[in-house]
C-alpha cells in the first residue's frame, strides 16, 4: 500500500437524507469497522491466497470433480431436458475435510453434519483469529451471526436415499442451523439469522449486521456466506432457462457473455462499531460507511426480470446512508455475473448514479471477482466484499478477466466507466479511497455496501525500542497441532516470513493476549525474530535457552497476567492461523478402516474426547440421542437384537467393552 496517498486529515462533507451536512465525525459515529476476514474460495484457502490469485489474474475455475456429480452423464453441447450446459465451475477443494476433535464432535456426528456447517465453523474461527477476538472471551456476549445461504444439498442428497435416511440426525442440517451452529459452539447470545435473498444473500447479511451494530443490539457481528454445490439440479434449471455459461466462466461486460458460472464459497467477516474498534485497539482493515437494500417491487414486468429503477434507488440510498458523494467513489465491485441481459443494466445504473458530476480524468473502475472464481450465488456478495477490502488495503484494482470484446449494448463512450484489463493503482488523492459492492438476487432484492480505506494512523507502528527478550506463547488442542503451529510461527518469523514486517513485541503481545489458550502449550523466549524462530525449531544454542518463570507457568497450564508481563498495551498484528488437523468425513466412507471389535468401532465413531476404561460414556459425548443411534447401528453390524434398555444402563467405557464382547460372542 502506498502510505503517502493516504496521509490525510481532510474533513469529508456530504448531505444526509434531510439535506443537512454531515462531517467526518458524524459519519464515523455510524460507521462499522471490518476487523477480521477469512475465506475458502476456488484456488484460495485464505485472504492472502485470494489476493495473489486476483493480482496475478488467475482463472480458478475447473472441471467438475466426480465426487460432486457425474458431469459426463449430464453434459451436452446442445442440452435438452436433463442436460447441463457446462462441464466447469468454481470448486473449493477438500470439502469433506474437518477437524472434528477441535470442535468436540465424534466421527459419526461429523459424517452426518452438512459440510457447509463444518467449513463455516473453521472459517469463522479463522476470521475471529484474524480479528484478534478470543472466542472464550466472547462466550455469553450478544455477538450476532448473519449467514447468507440458499442451499441444503447435503440434506437433500440424504433424503433422496429413501425413507430410512430420514433420521433424527438430519434435523441438524436444516438451513436455520447454519448460524445457530456458530452461535451454539461459540456461545453467542445475539441474533442468529440465515438470510436467503438468492444471489444477494450474503451482502444482505452484511447490511443486517451493520444495522444490528448501529442499533446497539450486537457489540460484535459475524456476517457470512456459504455455498457448496453438491447437486447438479440448479445447473439443470439454469440450462433450461438458457442462463448457464457454456464454458463455465463469467465474462462480465463481454459481448460473448452467456450467463451463470456457478462457484463454491465460504466467507466470513467480523464487524464492530468503528468507535469500539478504535477504543479496543483492533486492526481495522476497512470501514463500512453505509449500506442499503431494496426490492424492485413492480418496477419490472415479472419477479425474475431485473429493474433499472430498483438498482438506481438502492445505489442512491446506499450513498445517502454513507454520507458519500457518488462521484467520489473510486471502485465498484459489481454483481458482475456475466449475464448478457444483466450486465448492461448494472453498468448503466452505475454510470448514471456514480457518473454524475465525476471528473473526466477519473473514470469509475468496475470489476467482478466472479471472472476469477465463478458466481458463488448466496455467498457471492461476501466474496466480492473481501476482494474489495483487499483492493483498498493494497491500493490496487486487479484485472477483470474474460473481457475481450466489450458488450455493444453498453454505452461505453458515454458512461465514465473502465473495466480494468490489467492491475491498476488506485488514484492518488487527498482522502481515503472509497468503494462500493453490489449484490443482486433473483428474488429482486438488490443490495449495496459502501466501504472506505482505513486511516493508516490507526495501525501506525510504535517506534522500535532497544532489543529485549519477549515470551512467545503458543497453544493448540492437540500435540500434533501444536507442533504444526510452531512450524508456522518459525516460518512467519524467518527471513522471508511476513512477521518480519512487525515488531517482535507486537507479535508476542498479540499471541499472548489476542489468541485463545488451549491445553497443549509451548513458550519460547528471544530478543529478535531470528532467535524466536530458532527456538521454535530447536536450533543448537538457542532452542535450549532457559525459560523464564512466566514461560514455565504458561507451559504448566497456569493463568498468566499478560498485562504485567508486557506492561503497556501493544498493537495487534497478523499471526499464523490455527493449523487444523483434518480428516475426511463422508457418508459411506466412515467404516473404511473399521477393524477391531465392536467397542472400538463405537468409540471411534461416537466418542468426542479421549478416554480410558473408567471414563463415563456421558463424559465422552455419548448421550441419550447417540445411544439410540448406536443401538440401530449395532443391530445391523452384529445381526443381533440389541435391547435399548440394556444398552442404556451402560455407564463406563469398561462396561461398554465387556457388554459388546458378549454381543459378539452371541453372534458367533
Amino acid at each position: 500500500m502506498r502510505q503517502g496517498q493516504l496521509r490525510h486529515r481532510v474533513r469529508t462533507v456530504a448531505k444526509d437524507r434531510k439535506g443537512l451536512l454531515m462531517n467526518r465525525s458524524d459519519v464515523d459515529a455510524r460507521s462499522v469497522a471490518v476487523i477480521g476476514m477469512a475465506c475458502r474460495l476456488p484456488g484460495a484457502s485464505g485472504t492472502d491466497e485470494l489476493w495473489a490469485l486476483l493480482r496475478d489474474g488467475v482463472d480458478a475455475t475447473s472441471e467438475t470433480p466426480p465426487e460432486r456429480y457425474d458431469v459426463d452423464a449430464l453434459h451436452s453441447v446442445a442440452p435438452g431436458p436433463g442436460g447441463i450446459a457446462s462441464r466447469r465451475a468454481g470448486y473449493v477443494g477438500q470439502v469433506a475435510d474437518f477437524d472434528a476433535e477441535f470442535f468436540g464432535m465424534s466421527a459419526n456426528e461429523a459424517v452426518e453434519l452438512d459440510p457447509q456447517q463444518r467449513l463455516l465453523l473453521m472459517t469463522a474461527w479463522e476470521a475471529l483469529e484474524d480479528a484478534g477476538r478470543r472466542p472464550d472471551l466472547l462466550a455469553g456476549t450478544r455477538t450476532g451471526v448473519f449467514v447468507g445461504n440458499a442451499r441444503a444439498d447435503y440434506l437433500e442428497l440424504a433424503l433422496r436415499q429413501g425413507p430410512e435416511a430420514a433420521t433424527a440426525s438430519q434435523l441438524n442440517n436444516f438451513r436455520s442451523l447454519l448460524p445457530a451452529r456458530l452461535s451454539h459452539f461459540f456461545d453467542f447470545r445475539g441474533p442468529s439469522i440465515v438470510v436467503d435473498t438468492a444471489c444477494s444473500s450474503s451482502l444482505v447479511a452484511v447490511h443486517q449486521a451493520v444495522q444490528s451494530l448501529r442499533a446497539g443490539e450486537s457489540p460484535l457481528a459475524l456476517a457470512a456466506g456459504v455455498n457448496i454445490t453438491l447437486r447438479p439440479d440448479e445447473g439443470l434449471v439454469m440450462t433450461q432457462a438458457d442462463a448457464m455459461a457454456a464454458d463455465g466462466r463469467s465474462k462480465f461486460g463481454d459481448a460473448h457473455a452467456d450467463g451463470h458460472a456457478p462457484s463454491d464459497a465460504v466467507a466470513v467477516v467480523v464487524l464492530k462499531r468503528l468507535a469500539d474498534a478504535l477504543a479496543d485497539g483492533d486492526r481495522i482493515r476497512a470501514v463500512i460507511q453505509g449500506s442499503a437494500v431494496g426490492n424492485d417491487g413492480r418496477t419490472s414486468d415479472t419477479v425474475l426480470n431485473p429493474s433499472l429503477t430498483g438498482q438506481l434507488e438502492v445505489l442512491r440510498w446506499a450513498y445517502e446512508d454513507a454520507g458519500v458523494n457518488p462521484a467520489d467513489v473510486d471502485y465498484v465491485e459489481a454483481h458482475g455475473s456475466g449475464s448478457p441481459a444483466l450486465d448492461p443494466l448494472e453498468l448503466g445504473a452505475l454510470g448514471r448514479v456514480l457518473g454524475e458530476g465525476r471528473p473526466a480524468d477519473r473514470p469509475l473502475l468496475v470489476g467482478s471477482v466472479k471472472t476469477n472464481i465463478g458466481h458463488a450465488e448466496a455467498a457471492g456478495g461476501l466474496a466480492g466484499l473481501i476482494k474489495t477490502v483487499l483492493c483498498l488495503e493494497h491500493g490496487q484494482i486487479p484485472a477483470s478477466l474474460h473481457l475481450d470484446t466489450p458488450n455493444p449494448q453498453v454505452a461505453w463512450d458515454e458512461l465514465p466507466l473502465v473495466v480494468p484489463g490489467k492491475l491498476l493503482d488506485l488514484p492518488e488523492l487527498d482522502r481515503p479511497a472509497v468503494a462500493g459492492v453490489c449484490g443482486q438476487g433473483s428474488s429482486a432484492l438488490n443490495a449495496h455496501v459502501v466501504i472506505r480505506q482505513a486511516d493508516p494512523a490507526w495501525s501506525a507502528s510504535a517506534p522500535p525500542g532497544r532489543a529485549k527478550p519477549y515470551v512467545l506463547a503458543l497453544s493448540a488442542r492437540s500435540a500434533a497441532a501444536l507442533e504444526a503451529l510452531a512450524r508456522s510461527y518459525a516460518d512467519h518469523l524467518g527471513p522471508d516470513g511476513a512477521g518480519t514486517a512487525y515488531a517482535l513485541r507486537d507479535i508476542c503481545f498479540s499471541a499472548a493476549t489476542r489468541r485463545q489458550h488451549h491445553e497443549h502449550r509451548l513458550a519460547v523466549i528471544g530478543s529478535t525474530h531470528a532467535e524466536i524462530a530458532a527456538a521454535l525449531t530447536g536450533s543448537p544454542g538457542l532452542g535450549g535457552r532457559p525459560l523464564s518463570a512466566v514461560a514455565e507457568r504458561y507451559r504448566r497450564g497456569e493463568d498468566v497476567d499478560w498485562g504485567k508481563v508486557f506492561g503497556r498495551s501493544g498493537r495487534f498484528v497478523p499471526l499464523p492461523h490455527y493449523p487444523w488437523q483434518t480428516k475426511r468425513y463422508w457418508p459411506g466412507e466412515e467404516h473404511a478402516q473399521d477393524g477391531g471389535d465392536l467397542a472400538s468401532w463405537v468409540l471411534r465413531e461416537h466418542a468426542r474426547t479421549g478416554f480410558d476404561d473408567g471414563s463415563t460414556l456421558t463424559e465422552i459425548g455419548i448421550d441419550s440421542l447417540a445411544k439410540l443411534r448406536i443401538v440401530v447401528e449395532l443391530t445391523k453390524r452384529s445381526s443381533q437384537d440389541v435391547d435399548p434398555e440394556e444398552f442404556g444402563r451402560l455407564r463406563t467405557v469398561g462396561e461398554l467393552r465387556r457388554w459388546t464382547r458378549s454381543l459378539e460372542a452371541a453372534a458367533r
